[in-house]
């Protein structure tokens, strides 16, 4: 039941087109983060729009039964790595703060979807080890940037932390990678 509704033409245009509407509102609510961020840097700042513009890009060539394992690595890794990073960030802020507000908790939903969606079409990415590799690079790449070079996303409340968020996202890239590894090249190994 899952796999027909995962693979049907109608779910898959409304699902491109609600992760494409989501791209575009991530970019925009990066923006005043990249208006103060170096040209050199830009690229890597806006972290789940990337992620969800991967995965955008997946369900359109998916749509026409076409592949790019390269896209398709770095959609599980990244919607999963950056969908429950922002999960428990905002579940800190709550932590810290003893309140959220409204776009915290829209923030941890679409996170969530985020995560989720990338793992459901894990039985369909035609991954190999060398596409998992790039997409592994790509993301210790980006927490490099994002950490020795300070271009994190900004939570005001968290700054603090720095040190141990990074700590955090260092792992939660190797567990993303492991995962994708798991859920995609070893699964087909063993069929």
């Amino acid at each position: 039941m899952l796999s027909y509704i995962l693979l049907d033409k109608k779910f898959l245009i409304i699902l491109f087109v609600i992760n494409f509407l989501g791209t575009i509102y991530g970019y925009y609510w990066y923006g005043w983060q990249l208006e103060i961020t170096p040209a050199i840097f830009i690229p890597f700042v806006p972290d789940s729009p990337t992620a969800s513009l991967f995965f955008t890009i997946f369900v359109l060539f998916f749509l026409f039964g076409k592949h790019i394992p390269y896209i398709e690595a770095l959609a599980i890794t990244s919607l999963f790595k950056y969908g429950v990073w922002a999960v428990v960030m905002n579940l800190l802020t709550l932590a810290i703060n003893g309140t959220l507000d409204t776009a915290g908790y829209m923030l941890m939903a679409s996170h969530l979807g985020m995560a989720i969606q990338g793992l459901l079409y894990a039985p369909y990415y035609k991954i190999k080890l060398r596409h998992l590799a790039v997409a592994g690079i790509v993301l210790l790449h980006n927490d490099i940037i994002d950490y020795v070079f300070g271009q994190m996303p900004i939570y005001s409340n968290l700054m603090t932390y720095t040190n141990e968020i990074g700590y955090f996202t260092f792992w939660l890239s190797i567990g993303s990678i492991l995962l994708a590894y798991y859920l995609t090249i070893h699964r087909k190994q063993k069929c």
